[in-house]
């Protein structure tokens, strides 16, 4: 990929360079991390400054930032992203660069990030996993995060995303602030650094990778703050909300195929081996085109909150969708549903009239049935859907 030239003139007191480093709880390890930064600013002539963002620690972090001249910035809103937040907003420089404080990265590194952004690039993202380049110390990393977590989130992140980054999850990465910015980051925990990949991504960010080499956790008071398996779940979760069209759509529309598939082997009653499809399969039927159908909703109800509280880009297409099939069409589709149900269960009621409303043939009747109660249905939930779906996106209009 060629990177974009950049003009690289500045003003002498300008601050290129801002490290920030969330902090919580870290005196075993923070010393030699603010010290480590400000080492390889000052040998390799980088304008710049040490940022301690300060999450509410309470076992003399402060101190230590504060005795070491890192600037600190208090960030009483919890989480790991919070913390980010916070030092990111206070940044003055250009490019930022982001590194944990427990001991487990070398700020040594900074200059090869550095040189990345000063190339052009957007995001530049340390690579931990052999497979990018990196190396992972004897220790550093556990076992479950280094062959199962790390690995099945990065090729989640490639396929579903298009990410070309090797190690989503990797805690320490440079980008330029008014890239973040554009980003618009929206997550207060660990879900931070993959929101901040999977945006990059969806956005089509100029991204380069460094690889690094990840040392084992030093602090010896406190544990680690990533719990596997909760923060696992939290990534899977957080995954799926940045794709309604795997989580919701994608279901839907299988279950709404199932549905009409069983319908046109139950409605005219056919048999294959031996098998007969009846009344029972129309009832099964429904009910993958109800459930269905409503997944499909919720498809573009999660897409359009997804847009409108910034976790996910706008969409072309989206916008394309919402100005062909508006309020009014929703409406006029489920009238039509609607009328066309109710002339099915008025033929049904009809037929038990001509039986002077006694026994039924139930294989005949459930045919007209089960297709008027579910047109009705589906024309009663596309009422409401629709004129839910006004409400959430009333502002974009």
């Amino acid at each position: 990929m060629t990177s974009p030239t950049i003009d690289r003139s500045r003003d002498a007191h300008e601050i290129e360079l801002s490290v920030v480093i969330p902090c919580l709880n870290e005196a075993d390890t923070l010393a030699d991390c603010v010290r480590t930064a400000q080492t390889a600013i000052r040998e390799n002539r980088i304008a710049g400054e040490v940022i301690v963002a300060d999450n509410g620690s309470d076992d003399g972090s402060v101190e230590i930032a504060v005795k070491l001249g890192a600037r600190l910035v208090h960030v009483p809103a919890k989480g790991y992203g919070s913390a980010l937040m916070g030092g990111i907003a206070a940044a003055r420089g250009e490019f930022i660069i982001m590194g944990d404080a427990d001991g487990s990265y070398d700020f040594l590194e900074i200059p090869r990030f550095v040189e990345k952004l000063r190339e052009g690039y957007d995001l530049v993202q340390g690579c931990r996993l052999p497979s990018g380049g990196g190396k992972i110390m004897p220790g550093a990393m556990p076992f479950l995060h280094r062959w199962i977590g790390n690995p099945i989130f990065s090729r989640m992140g490639q396929r579903w995303f298009h990410s070309h980054i090797q190690d989503i999850y990797c805690g320490m990465r440079g980008f330029r602030k008014s890239h973040y910015e554009r980003l618009d980051q929206r997550c207060t925990g660990m879900e931070f650094a993959p929101e901040m990949i999977i945006k990059s991504s969806l956005l089509q960010a100029n991204a380069a990778q460094v690889p690094i080499t990840l040392h084992p956790d030093g602090r010896k008071v406190h544990a680690r703050h990533l719990k596997t398996f909760r923060d696992g779940w939290r990534t899977m979760r957080f995954f799926l909300l940045c794709t309604p069209r795997r989580l919701f759509l994608v279901p839907g529309v299988i279950l709404i195929l199932l549905g009409i598939l069983a319908y046109g082997l139950a409605l005219p009653g056919v048999t294959l081996h031996r098998v007969r499809f009846d009344a029972h399969t129309l009832l099964f039927g429904s009910l993958a085109m109800l459930c269905g159908y409503e997944s499909v909703f919720f498809a573009i109800f999660a897409k359009t909150l997804a847009v409108k509280q910034g976790l996910l880009p706008s969409d072309l297409r989206f916008s394309r969708f919402f100005n062909t099939v508006n309020l009014e069409v929703g409406l006029a589709v489920a009238a039509s549903a609607m009328i066309l149900g109710l002339v099915l269960l008025g033929l049904a009621i009809n037929q038990w009239r001509l039986a002077d409303f006694g026994p039924l043939n139930y294989a005949r009747t459930m045919r007209l049935v089960v297709p008027g109660a579910t047109l009705v249905a589906l024309g009663f939930q596309t009422v409401l859907s629709a004129f839910m779906l006004s409400f959430v996106d009333l502002d974009h209009r």
